[in-house]
């Protein structure tokens, strides 16, 4: 039961990210979208750690997973920030959920078993990418995109898929080694030292009055949406990550209410056949 309330719950905080973070990315950029997001996480979550852990160990292979989950998360979020200026969130998302299913075939590289047909289901979801990714359509709040910018956004979320793959097993692994609240530092600790720290340097964060309730909805979103798939990951890594990829849909539908995005129909087919591939990879799995 835990890992499926802890994927459910990171599903419906992603959503909420999502549609913040597109928001946000238009607004003043990826990168300091990525800067403010993970500072405010860090300043929200580190005191508490300290307080409540305040002894954690990052011996034996323990800052292996650390690095690991944390640029990976970075290096994601980077990239599909990008992908939001450009191209249609329900495109994307759909595209990025696939991070479920590499989550999934990483946990078996590394031991855990999957169910047979799974390789069926995969194939499945990867159709579904190809068509969704292809062909231009309706953007936010109703702007065109063309073929290219398609092209180009869903190529970003595909590279940001393989980046949250990794991620979320990353991110499952550490859970077993550190506490929950400092699991989840990771990427708040990269990106600050990384992304943040930088753009201060050189003067080169942005924020607006009107992106601010954005970014702050991005930081505590994550926060909450990885302490839920931490809390799930330690005890199944693939359901949890499998059952979190259905922020997609959540954000298709949002998407299509709040920023009036139109899609062609035959994207429409690929996001049902993305959807209905990580469900039944989801349901196999529990």
């Amino acid at each position: 039961m835990v890992p499926i309330l802890g994927g459910l719950g990171t599903a419906l905080l992603f959503t909420v990210s999502v549609l913040a973070a597109a928001r946000a990315s238009r607004l003043i950029g990826a990168e300091s979208t990525v800067a403010w997001a993970m500072t405010i996480g860090l300043a929200v979550t580190l005191p508490v750690a300290v307080a409540t852990a305040p002894s954690p160990n990052f011996g034996g292979e323990t800052w292996a997973w650390f690095l690991a989950a944390g640029l990976s998360n970075v290096f994601g979020l980077l990239l599909i920030y990008a992908a939001y200026r450009i191209g249609a969130v329900a495109v994307i998302v759909t595209i990025s959920s696939t991070e479920g299913a590499i989550a999934a075939i990483l946990a078996v590289l590394f031991g855990e078993a999957l169910a047979p047909g799974t390789g069926l289901i995969l194939a499945i979801i990867a159709v579904g990418v190809v068509v969704t990714a292809t062909g231009s359509g309706s953007g936010a709040e109703g702007r065109q995109t063309t073929r290219d910018q398609a092209i180009r956004a869903a190529l970003l979320a595909t590279a940001s898929a393989a980046c949250f793959g990794i991620g979320l097993y990353s991110s499952g692994r550490l859970s077993t080694l550190l506490p929950v609240l400092w699991a989840i530092q990771a990427p708040r600790a990269l990106g600050f030292i990384f992304v943040a720290l930088p753009l201060i340097a050189l003067r080169r964060i942005r924020l607006s009055r009107t992106a601010a309730p954005y970014v702050i909805a991005v930081g505590l979103a994550e926060v909450i949406g990885y302490t839920f798939y931490n809390w799930g990951a330690q005890e199944a890594i693939a359901i949890t990550a499998v059952l979190a990829t259905l922020f997609a849909p959540l954000s298709s539908i949002a998407a299509f209410v709040l920023f009036r995005e139109r899609l062609a129909t035959r994207k429409v087919g690929g996001i049902v056949l993305v959807v209905i591939g990580v469900t039944i990879l989801g349901a196999v799995q529990h």
